[in-house]
């Protein structure tokens, strides 16, 4: 059966915007969809920033979401989502409880403080221009939006850490259309899973290549021997959380879409290395958009293909900033 690419937004259903602080180095992207749709979630990492995801729990009464957002600034950045409220109370958007419409919104956040400033931190004002600026027409990638802060390869210091941002990735198969949005945003490296070249994270001493002998999975297994084995406790090194949504339009309710977002989690594992440590908080939502009937197994395969695109993507398509050198900086080099 054939894969094709498709634009993320041949998957109808939603419009999604960004807005960020360059100074600050930080930001917001929103997901607002066209209706009240069904949402699963996965959380596996072991520290995340997360707003309202008790909803999704298939016992939990929610039907659905009306938004997602996901934003830099650690759980300060938690606070942007009642600029996305704001917007769609506005627009009578939300679930009716008699003296006004209340909109059911999830957000999670990265870990950026350690980019640009820590004092400035996403804002409602902020989250409020990236529902203004969403459109279901282009999706912008790489340092902007969520992904403006993003960055891998921190456990020695950002000196030696890369630059990375947001990647999209959409395909089709069979009828069924799946698109994945993520800010890569790890503690690990970076690999491409079909060949193990490694695109993004620690730098060598000479800051311009990578080494075998020094990856973060050879950097950490010094903590075993060390006195102090907490990994929160390395200055600069805990600035991490890699944040995806899966879009399709097949029709799921929120246990299947729980199990699609959990399978998904095998992208994070194939590309980024090591992943879902107690220093990340590692997210995987899954939106059902459409009424498209398929098997939740065969669907898990083709969300976990997409994603790894979108994670190459969070890493090709970024660009130096914040002293950090990106993708095209280092594999010219190598």
């Amino acid at each position: 059966m054939k894969i094709q690419e498709i634009p993320l937004f041949a998957i109808q259903g939603f419009k999604a915007g960004h807005a960020h602080d360059s100074e600050g180095g930080t930001g917001v992207s929103v997901f607002l969809f066209d209706k009240l749709s069904p949402v699963g979630c996965d959380i596996r990492g072991g520290g995340p920033a997360s707003r309202e995801t008790p909803l999704l729990d298939p016992q939990r009464g929610a039907g659905g979401l009306h938004a997602l957002v996901l934003s830099g600034g650690s759980a300060f950045g938690l606070d942007a989502s009642g600029g996305v409220l704001r917007y769609l109370e506005e627009r009578g958007i939300g679930f009716d409880v008699g003296v006004t419409r209340v909109p059911l919104v999830c957000h999670s956040c990265i870990f950026d403080l350690a980019v640009g400033s820590p004092y400035i931190r996403p804002s409602r004002e902020m989250a409020y221009e990236a529902c203004q600026n969403a459109r279901n027409d282009f999706f912008k990638e790489g340092c902007v939006g969520a992904g403006i802060g993003a960055s891998t390869g921190k456990i020695c210091g950002m000196e030696y850490a890369m630059k990375t941002g947001i990647g999209a990735y959409a395909a089709e198969c069979n009828g069924i259309q799946v698109g994945a949005v993520v800010v890569l945003n790890a503690l690990g490296d970076v690999f491409i899973p079909e060949t193990g070249q490694k695109i993004a994270g620690l730098l060598a001493p000479d800051k311009k290549s990578f080494s075998a002998e020094r990856t973060v999975q050879t950097e950490f297994l010094k903590f075993l021997s060390k006195e102090e084995q907490n990994i929160f406790a390395q200055k600069e090194s805990i600035a991490n959380t890699t944040l995806g949504i899966v879009f399709t339009n097949a029709r799921f309710d929120k246990a299947g879409l729980a199990k699609i977002s959990s399978v998904t989690h095998n992208a994070f594992a194939r590309v980024i290395s090591p992943v879902h440590t107690m220093a990340d908080g590692d997210t995987v939502y899954t939106v059902s958009l459409g009424q498209k009937e398929t098997d939740i197994n065969a669907l898990g395969v083709l969300s976990t293909l997409v994603m790894e695109k979108a994670l190459i993507r969070a890493v090709t398509t970024a660009v130096p900033l914040y002293g950090l050198k990106s993708y095209s900086d280092i594999i010219d080099n190598q």
